[in-house]
């Protein structure tokens, strides 16, 4: 895809299910200022259309297969500083968001949003104007009362923790991320040296009180 002229928003969708980034692209096109000029599965993919497209916005999930779509960001961001990437989730806790937002992305949407929100965030992010869907500045705005414990954890750290919440195992979880088993281990251990856990239990506790989801027990 190229960008058809000028007057256009030129969109990187980043997403690793094809369905979905389908939908996006049909979605976004049907509105003549929004071009959709590449498509990335993972954050690899992603850095080197960016780097080579050059987007004026990038939409892009958390969950991405190996580096998280907020460790792809921030590459984005060392490569091209001014870069304005939006946020496009399944996470829908204040959590996320925030993180997000740390890490330097221009807006936060959840995928549960009505389809003429992530049209309006592309329009907002592209004018340079910070943009939050309506129920993640709700729970934003009641997040900020309360400390945050997982601001010391890296962006891998931070997947690593939701992971384990979900119930995963090590093992599960560095075939999902890319990574060698004994290095989730050692993330496992620094996650749990951060936030003041010294076991297994204690640890799902203190996911459960940061808002991350964690395993239903039935």
């Amino acid at each position: 895809m190229v960008k058809d002229n000028k007057n256009q928003v030129s969109v990187l969708l980043v997403d690793d299910h094809a369905v979905v980034r389908e939908g996006y692209r049909r979605l976004l096109e049907r509105h003549r200022d929004i071009a959709v000029i590449g498509e990335a599965v993972d954050a690899a993919t992603a850095h080197s259309l960016f780097c080579c497209l050059d987007p004026q916005i990038v939409v892009i999930d958390i969950t991405l297969p190996g580096t998280s779509g907020i460790e792809a960001m921030q590459r984005m961001l060392v490569y091209r500083p001014e870069a304005r990437v939006l946020i496009f989730s399944m996470h829908e806790d204040a959590i996320f968001a925030r993180r997000a937002l740390q890490a330097g992305a221009f807006g936060y949407v959840t995928k549960a949003s009505a389809p003429h929100v992530l049209v309006d965030a592309v329009r907002s992010v592209a004018a340079g104007k910070k943009y939050l869907s309506p129920e993640v500045a709700q729970k934003l705005a009641l997040h900020e009362f309360s400390r945050d414990q997982a601001d010391g954890l890296s962006a891998r750290e931070f997947e690593v923790l939701r992971l384990l919440a979900q119930g995963h195992s090590i093992k599960e979880i560095a075939e999902s991320m890319g990574l060698n088993p004994k290095t989730v281990s050692n993330h496992q251990t620094a996650i749990k040296q951060k936030l003041g856990a010294d076991t297994a239990i204690q640890l799902l506790k203190k996911a459960t009180q940061l808002g991350i989801e964690t395993r239903s027990s039935d």
